[in-house]
């Protein structure tokens, strides 16, 4: 099993930047992939990206592509989320998951991490 907890959040205007940070608790952290997704109210909880073990291979939503950059410190047992060029759109509660997903679509699924942080809320003003 592992631990998260999110930071990072908090309220940016529009075209601003926010980098969120989450700190994992785990022997087994790095064999995990971790990502992150968003819920907004009202709406479902999305994929935003994620990051394997390897570090190396990371994958993002195409809503955020070009904008947000996933990291992983494997040391430090910590994912960052860097975003740039914020929109009111990118509103929600961020949250960092970990998992064990299979290939290709798994890692954009919600039920393929079993590890949940609490969340932390971005705001984006217009």
């Amino acid at each position: 099993q592992v631990q998260l907890v999110e930071s990072g959040g908090g309220l940016v205007q529009a075209g601003g930047s926010l980098r969120l940070s989450c700190a994992a608790s785990g022997r087994t952290f790095s064999s995990y992939a971790v990502g992150w997704f968003r819920q907004a109210p009202g709406k479902e909880r999305e994929f935003v990206a994620t990051i394997l073990w390897s570090v190396i291979s990371t994958y993002y939503a195409d809503s955020v592509k070009g904008r947000f950059t996933i990291s992983r410190d494997n040391a430090e047992k910590m994912v960052y989320l860097q975003m740039n060029s914020l929109k009111p759109e990118d509103t929600a509660i961020y949250y960092c998951a970990a998992g064990l997903p299979g290939a290709g679509p798994d890692y954009y699924q919600t039920n393929s991490y079993n590890n949940w942080g609490q969340g932390t809320q971005v705001t984006v003003s217009s």
